[in-house]
């Protein structure tokens, strides 16, 4: 009975130990389940809050370009009302002129910083029979001038009778830009106000005219800066390319030098050879004319000699031969004398 009661107090322990193990294990997977549940539930709200950063973000963004964009379009709208008041006050000259001298304000503003070796001035040159505004030159260090162009300004009254359109002035501006000897021409025009070509900037009309620009006077610096940066990147090989022109005048010049001496060597030994060929006949005939003189001496000494033989061969008897007169005269001297 006792050895029975053992056996079920020790069964009875046993399962308790079970159940304290299975509980055990039922709490821990209880426990495992619910800390991933947090870590989920941390990922979920970190991912929330990463979306939600980005939901303002971009809420920020699309707000930066929309008061951005409202400035320019506010920008524009008051440079527009600037401009009409500004032609509303003015006659059909000044008009003109303003424009002028509003792009000559823009660039001295801003000469020294951005452009200190650049020449921006007045047109003045007529001789040609016409001039544009502006000139714009720019020189590297070394004086290489490696960007120019010929601005015209272009304005008129809302009130003017006649609209010009901005391709009115497209050949008389080619022609400037030719004979000033520019690479770029730029129309800085004020004209077709209400054009959506011409108002959307920089406008290319280099399909017409060769390098040739219309732009707002907005864009008049921009414009400069755009054409002087892309020639800059042009400089390099540009400057190669002189060298490559000066090398090949150098061998142009070496080889016209060449034939300069050459033509100079072969006139120069014309002129000797006719020169010896004539002195070479001088000479022959000199040869000649001692030769004779030879001949003639030997014969004068030959008819010398016979003369002094004959001379010391003469006697009185010789004399008196065919002379008896003079014979009888010698022979009487001859007896006196005895």
């Amino acid at each position: 009975m006792l050895e029975k009661d053992a056996m079920i107090e020790s069964l009875r322990s046993k399962l308790e130990v079970g159940e304290t193990e299975k509980k055990l294990a039922v709490n821990e997977a209880v426990q495992k389940v619910e800390n991933e549940l947090i870590a989920k539930k941390a990922e979920l709200s970190e991912l929330n809050g990463k979306l939600s950063n980005k939901d303002l973000e971009l809420e920020l963004k699309e707000k930066n370009l929309r008061d951005q964009y409202e400035n320019q379009l506010k920008a524009k709208d008051e440079q527009i009302e600037y401009y009409k008041d500004l032609k509303a006050k003015q006659s059909t000259k000044m008009v003109g002129e303003s424009l002028e001298q509003h792009c000559m304000n823009q660039f001295n503003s801003i000469r020294m910083t951005a452009f200190p070796r650049a020449y921006f001035e007045k047109d003045n040159d007529a001789r040609t029979g016409s001039k544009g505004d502006f000139i714009f030159r720019e020189s590297s260090e070394d004086g290489t001038e490696f960007i120019s162009i010929m601005f015209e300004m272009k304005n008129e009254m809302e009130t003017t009778a006649t609209k010009h359109k901005n391709e009115d002035f497209f050949k008389e501006l080619d022609k400037d830009r030719r004979e000033k000897k520019c690479e770029y021409a730029v129309l800085v025009s004020l004209l077709e106000s209400d054009s959506d070509l011409y108002n959307n900037g920089i406008v290319d009309v280099s399909y017409k005219y060769d390098k040739m620009y219309v732009i707002r006077p907005q864009f008049f610096i921009p414009m400069i800066t755009l054409l002087r940066n892309a020639a800059l990147n042009s400089l390099k090989y540009q400057r190669e390319l002189q060298i490559v022109r000066n090398q090949q005048l150098d061998l142009m010049n070496f080889e016209n030098n060449m034939q300069e001496f050459k033509d100079a060597f072969g006139r120069n030994y014309r002129l000797a050879s006719e020169k010896f060929q004539t002195a070479i006949a001088e000479i022959d005939k000199t040869i000649s004319h001692l030769e004779k003189t030879k001949q003639a001496l030997l014969s004068s000494e030959n008819n010398l000699r016979l003369a002094n033989n004959k001379a010391e061969d003469l006697s009185i008897k010789k004399l008196t031969r065919n002379a008896p007169t003079v014979k009888e005269m010698f022979d009487d001297i001859s007896r006196s004398e005895d």
